[in-house]
């Protein structure tokens, strides 16, 4: 087949045509993508603006909200302070109307402990001044011990050393301590077992003498009773209108 020069020309318009059409599709699709990438960067703006409004927006209500509860926190506190100092002043006044009853009432009770020390005393008083001594002397005499005289409410200082002594019953070679009290304990044994080791040393004037001890009560207990025989301790208790020895006729006394 040979080609002669129209056809040349005729294929040579046809690539032209073809290259124009080519070109006309490419710009209008160029256009349609610059056309879509406006749009696109339209709407990204739109976006963004929108964004930035709902941005704002959320950062005024968390503002908002912020101060709300700010506010609101103010105001418990305020009402927490109030409650509380209102609640100190009511604690105040109950502890303080508390307090006043409370010393009231130590006051009545150290008042009426004071007059049943006072009935107390005045009751051993008796016992000692009525009871005690007048019997004190002849009781002895009747266990065999020849004393004549006693010495009462004696107080000796010596040597940075105290001694008080109830009764000091005595003859001239013999001395008994006689220790009273209104309800005898095994503690007031004790004592007075302490107060006949030093009394020899506070009282030089009966170093020869052989010394003796007893305890006297309004109340002796009987268990308190034998401790004080097996101590060695003459034992006087009251009995009615009288006072009696508790220790039976086979007690030995201890001598100091």
């Amino acid at each position: 087949m040979t080609t002669n020069a129209d056809d040349v020309w005729r294929l040579l318009g046809e690539l032209i045509e073809a290259q124009k059409e080519t070109e006309r599709v490419i710009k209008e699709q160029s256009q349609e993508t610059e056309h879509r990438f406006r749009e696109t960067d339209r709407r990204f703006e739109e976006t963004k603006q929108l964004l930035q409004r709902q941005s704002e927006q959320s950062d005024r209500r968390f503002e908002e909200t912020k101060q709300l509860l700010q506010r609101q926190s103010e105001e418990s506190d305020r009402r927490f302070r109030e409650q509380s100092q209102e609640s100190d002043s009511r604690s105040e006044t109950l502890r303080e109307r508390r307090f006043r009853e409370t010393e009231r009432i130590i006051k009545q009770q150290n008042e009426k402990l004071n007059q049943e020390l006072g009935k107390l005393g005045n009751r051993l008083g008796e016992f000692v001044e009525w009871q005690v001594r007048p019997a004190v002397v002849q009781l002895f005499q009747q266990r065999g011990i020849a004393v004549n005289e006693f010495h009462a409410n004696i107080s000796v200082k010596r040597s940075g050393e105290a001694l008080e002594i109830d009764l000091l019953v005595v003859n001239t070679d013999q001395a008994i301590l006689v220790e009273v009290k209104s309800k005898l304990s095994q503690t007031d044994i004790d004592e007075h077992l302490e107060r006949l080791e030093k009394f020899k040393r506070l009282m030089p004037a009966y170093r020869d003498f052989k010394a003796m001890g007893s305890v006297a009560g309004m109340v002796v207990p009987e268990n308190v009773a034998r401790y004080g025989y097996r101590r060695g301790l003459f034992v006087l208790a009251q009995s009615g209108d009288s006072v009696v020895i508790l220790n039976d006729d086979k007690f030995r006394p201890r001598q100091w």
